[in-house]
């Protein structure tokens, strides 16, 4: 059973392990204040709620246990969201949690996740990980578990005089004078790009993907660089839990900065925004891991997890 706490006294306490719908924008807004504290554990969740809090374009809701002292706050699509059962792009969970061991018997509850659907858990802790397999294996559902590195800017995020005004460069595409090959354009993607971005993104590849990158591009910011030829050769777009992600360069144009100034560009975005700029990078990827490091981003200890899952029945 759910229960709204747009209208709750308050500070009525509740200590039960079902969750709560929170609808209320002044309890939105100290949600998402206590959660910069918990950064970057945080921060999937955090940046989902900053989204909801403005605009809110991708219809997702906040769930906690407990309010004002939640112990596990879950931000998901609304339930019309989430029609296609093998839309695992849509029907994505961002979780936070203060006590893992509460874990398993929240999202064991059919009311916070359907277990009958593909969808994917995606969060800042390597704690997750013991509940989802557990409840999991109980209801035969394979798990695929990617971890990645977490990279972010420090907190808290400041404009100051090194950083462009990411808005005024893009009235005027910048033409880069000091490259080898001529001209090099940097530009805002919009949805034509999808095809081209979902082509060479490791997780997507597909049509269910596509679709997701041209709603992320119809709603949130996207960076690329034009080549001399016309041609897009670096980008970087931005997803609904405000996470910088599908970073790639074209081969021929790689080690020459291209993704450092497409991040330069949305990373000031962000920037305006006054809240954390973060990507995921795999191990192996040293030239980008080095490039983020050179615009003052830092590895978090706890990571980036996510845990695709599948029903049998569609496995």
């Amino acid at each position: 059973m759910f229960v709204s706490l747009g209208h709750l006294p308050g500070r009525r306490r509740l200590r039960c392990y079902t969750m709560f719908v929170l609808h209320e924008s002044q309890k939105l807004q100290i949600l998402y204040e206590s959660l910069e504290k918990s950064i970057p554990e945080s921060l999937k969740v955090y940046g989902a709620v900053f989204n909801i809090k403005n605009k809110n374009p991708f219809n997702m809701e906040v769930l906690v246990d407990a309010w004002p002292d939640y112990q596990i706050v879950i931000t998901r699509p609304q339930r019309e969201e989430m029609k296609d059962d093998l839309d695992h792009y849509t029907n994505t969970y961002q979780i936070f949690t203060k006590a893992p061991d509460k874990l398993e018997e929240v999202l064991a509850r059919p009311q916070v996740i359907n277990w009958d659907q593909v969808f994917q858990i995606q969060g800042c802790q390597d704690s997750l990980k013991e509940a989802i397999r557990k409840i999991s294996a109980s209801k035969s559902v394979r798990v695929d578990y990617v971890k990645t590195i977490l990279i972010m800017t420090e907190m808290p995020v400041e404009p100051n005089d090194d950083h462009v005004d990411v808005m005024e460069s893009l009235k005027t595409p910048k033409v880069d004078d000091d490259t080898e090959k001529g001209s090099f354009q940097n530009i805002s993607l919009d949805p034509s790009h999808a095809a081209l971005v979902n082509e060479q993104w490791t997780f997507g590849k597909n049509d269910r993907s596509l679709k997701y990158i041209e709603r992320c591009l119809q709603n949130f910011p996207g960076f690329g660089v034009l080549g001399p030829e016309g041609r897009l050769i670096s980008w970087i777009v931005m997803e609904q839990s405000y996470e910088m992600r599908m970073g790639y360069t074209v081969p021929e144009y790689r080690k020459h900065g291209y993704m450092k100034k497409t991040s330069v560009h949305l990373m000031n975005y962000v920037i305006q925004k006054k809240v954390p700029c973060y990507f995921h990078v795999s191990e192996h990827k040293e030239e980008y891991n080095q490039a983020l490091r050179d615009l003052k981003f830092k590895a978090a200890s706890c990571g980036w997890h996510q845990w695709k899952c599948s029903p049998e029945k569609y496995c």
